[in-house]
């Protein structure tokens, strides 16, 4: 039998980041009940796995088991193949604990400097992977490939977004409209396919 996720079900984003679950909201087009790790109490793990999608499914199961809900989490960065790949999984603890990106976009330059790359190349990855309690896990990875700028441009966005311009385009994310960033992000991307595996 294939797995659904009922229309009006409830489900616990694995966040401790409020911003995150109106966001995931309006992805899933306001079909289901959300509430976050963070308003259930639920203790956040540590993420020791090493890739994208390896997180998103721990994050997920924890919060599955410990609310006995079905749990849906997300593990998204920026990697930089001049710098081997870096940030990746570490792309959020780079800002440090006060989640600072306008220091972690200045590492990335220094970094980029440092070992003298010409190559600006870089890509964000979505891994998002939904849980049952004592069950099963369905995981999907978007991707969106971009080029880097310095300074950084725009306000808009959060993250890394005001040094990357998709391909094909002029904006930095953090120079487009949500809507716009929305149509051709990572996250569109892997919640595009969760919604082909997982909607009635």
């Amino acid at each position: 039998m294939a797995l659904r996720l009922p229309f009006g079900s409830r489900l616990i984003v694995a966040t401790h980041n409020p911003g995150k679950v109106p966001e995931i909201a309006a992805l899933l087009e306001g079909r289901f009940f959300l509430t976050s790790a963070g308003d259930a109490g639920l203790p956040e793990p540590e993420e020791t796995e090493t890739t994208f999608t390896g997180n998103a499914l721990l994050k997920a199961r924890h919060a599955a088991e410990l609310s006995g809900l079905i749990a849906i989490a997300d593990d998204s960065g920026m990697s930089i193949p001049a710098l081997d790949g870096a940030p990746g999984i570490y792309s959020a603890r780079w800002a440090g604990p006060a989640k600072n990106f306008a220091f972690a976009i200045q590492k990335v330059e220094e970094r980029l400097e440092e070992v003298g790359a010409a190559d600006r190349s870089a890509y964000f990855t979505s891994a998002l992977a939904v849980a049952w309690p004592g069950g099963p896990a369905v995981v999907v990875e978007g991707r969106v490939d971009g080029t880097l700028v310095f300074p950084p441009r725009g306000t808009r966005g959060f993250g890394y977004d005001p040094i990357f311009i998709p391909q094909g385009g002029t904006l930095t994310f953090g120079e487009m409209e949500r809507a716009e960033k929305d149509a051709i992000s990572h996250r569109a991307e892997a919640f595009a396919k969760l919604k082909a595996a997982l909607f009635e």
